[in-house]
């Protein structure tokens, strides 16, 4: 772990890769995931050119998170909120699923909806789909995304460049639902984590 000029600390995670990505996670760790090959001193200036935009998103993340401990509509879910969560996703989206099913152009499976901690959705080798009952406290259209996003994994098992091109045909703004859930995804499963 390094000091930025006493701003915010980073670690390095080396790895076999081409691209250099930083990350800032929900514990306002900094994290650079770079090539093997990149040394501290790269390590450092990547640090350095990127420490405004740092700064910026760990400090937008702390007023999220004071937001949230201060409104009582982001409490900590209930065994009869999740139980609500769970039927209605059971209504919604076996709906969705039939629809986008026909614009990818596949056969599924089991639908079933869980909740999870980790993940929105999942998609199994037999086309089996798993969605996250949380979906329900997202908007509809990021609902979609998700349906889309593993309906897609029937056709590609990966998140390859031929993935995403599939993804973007049958929603071609896709990036803007997987904005908003990569925004604040995080803040609705911590109402599971809350104690």
């Amino acid at each position: 772990m390094t000091d930025f000029q006493n701003e915010f600390t980073y670690t390095v995670i080396r790895s076999k890769r081409k691209t250099v990505t930083v990350e800032v996670t929900r514990d306002f760790e900094v994290i650079l995931r770079v090539p093997l090959e990149t040394t501290d001193e790269e390590a450092a200036l990547i640090a350095e050119k990127k420490s405004t935009w740092i700064k910026n998103t760990i400090e937008k993340m702390k007023a999220r998170t004071e937001e949230r401990e201060n409104n009582p509509d982001t409490g900590k879910l209930t065994a009869e909120d999740i139980k609500a969560l769970s039927k209605k996703a059971l209504e919604v989206i076996p709906a969705r699923v039939r629809y986008y099913s026909k614009l990818v152009g596949v056969n599924y499976g089991r639908i079933t909806v869980r909740n999870l901690v980790s993940r929105w959705g999942s998609c199994s080798e037999g086309g089996n789909l798993g969605f996250n009952c949380l979906l329900m406290l997202c908007p509809p259209e990021v609902v979609d995304y998700v349906v889309v996003h593993e309906l897609c994994h029937i056709v590609h098992m990966n998140h390859s460049e031929e993935y995403w091109a599939e993804v973007e045909r049958v929603m071609p703004d896709y990036k803007e639902h997987k904005g908003w859930l990569d925004e604040h995804g995080g803040e609705i499963i911590d109402r599971m984590r809350k104690k």
